[in-house]
């Protein structure tokens, strides 16, 4: 496991070996309370090359507060990403910093969350419209860091969702070094719209992406944004970008990331089973549970394991239900299974 030391920031940064050769055509996007360390444990069970992102942590709880808590992961995560939210250059810098001494592969700025919260501390979406502070982020951190520096944005903002703006806002961040650029394809509505609107209301611009990748082919450049299908997702890769993050329907359905490592990485891969995933997972579980981890902050990332296949509405119900007792145990998993393996209503 790795953990932040107190001292973390006058230590020599030892850089992962696999931040030369990041892997970027399937990710899972930072969600937050979702993908937290136990969600990308499951979630590497699934998908072994795909890339990983921690939940947008802000930069001033990192050099401020409890970083030895917030930065803890599994060695089994990687390749992992920090994603960062702030606005403050040299306060990103020291989280930056921070965090690749704490072992992660990649440093991610936020600048696509439309929520109000990130919106009151002058970070995420509408640093879109502030390009040249981006860049002087990135700049700072990619002079704190070895690691690959990313940005993770929206395609606009508000009335700004032409493409000369998105196009404009991608080269000044381009020109600042970023190693890749993250795309949420639809504007963030900053004003009248819920977080949960914004994934859904403002219209897919996939064109816009695919057409900042031929105006920048030396940018690489992944695609995040509605698509929950193996067929839609590869074409987007074999069209000419570098990667595709999947959000919420890889989280609801986590076999699809096995589909994904199959069809754009690993043609030898097979989707686990319900049972393998469980039977992976136990150990994990029992070992944390012995360090005071409630049970139930592992399993509730486990709701989509049985997601199309009979029994899915039992399993989730055990899950609901059963589970979070205060003394269920992991084994209890397997019986669980295998009660639905034999009709029986867990």
């Amino acid at each position: 496991m790795y953990v932040v030391q107190a001292d973390l920031q006058e230590k020599p940064e030892t850089v992962p070996k696999s931040i030369q050769a990041l892997d970027r055509r399937l990710s899972v996007a930072p969600m937050m309370d979702w993908t937290d360390r136990h969600c990308r444990y499951v979630h590497r069970l699934y998908a072994p090359h795909a890339l990983l992102y921690t939940e947008m942590i802000v930069s001033a709880a990192i050099v401020r507060g409890n970083a030895e808590r917030l930065l803890a992961h599994d060695a089994a995560e990687h390749p992992v990403a920090l994603q960062l939210g702030g606005a403050d250059p040299r306060e990103l810098a020291a989280a930056a910093r921070i965090g690749a001494a704490a072992g992660f592969d990649e440093i991610n700025l936020n600048v696509g969350c439309p929520s109000d919260r990130v919106r009151s501390g002058s970070f995420g979406a509408c640093l879109m419209l502030r390009p040249e502070l981006v860049a002087e982020c990135v700049e700072r951190m990619r002079e704190s860091t070895q690691l690959p520096v990313t940005v993770k944005c929206r395609i606009g903002v508000d009335a700004r969702d032409d493409y000369e703006f998105f196009s404009d806002f991608a080269a000044v961040v381009a020109r600042a070094g970023v190693s890749a650029l993250i795309v949420h394809a639809r504007a963030a509505i900053l004003a009248g719209l819920s977080p949960k609107e914004n994934r859904e209301i403002p219209p897919l611009k996939y064109d816009y992406v695919h057409r900042l990748k031929r105006d920048h082919p030396d940018l690489a450049i992944v695609l995040n944004g509605g698509m929950a299908e193996v067929g839609a997702v590869t074409a987007h890769v074999a069209a000419g970008l570098d990667g595709v993050m999947l959000g919420r329907a890889a989280y609801h359905r986590p076999a699809l990331l096995a589909e994904l490592e199959r069809a754009l990485i690993d043609p030898g891969w097979r989707v686990p089973e319900p049972w393998r995933i469980v039977e992976r997972l136990v150990p994990y579980a029992r070992a944390q549970v012995q360090r005071g981890v409630r049970l139930h902050s592992i399993t509730r990332h486990l709701h989509g394991l049985m997601a199309g296949c009979a029994g899915a509405r039992a399993w989730r119900r055990f899950l609901s239900d059963v589970i979070t007792r205060p003394d269920a145990e992991p084994e209890s998993l397997f019986s669980a299974l295998s009660s639905l393996e034999k009709g029986v209503a867990a």
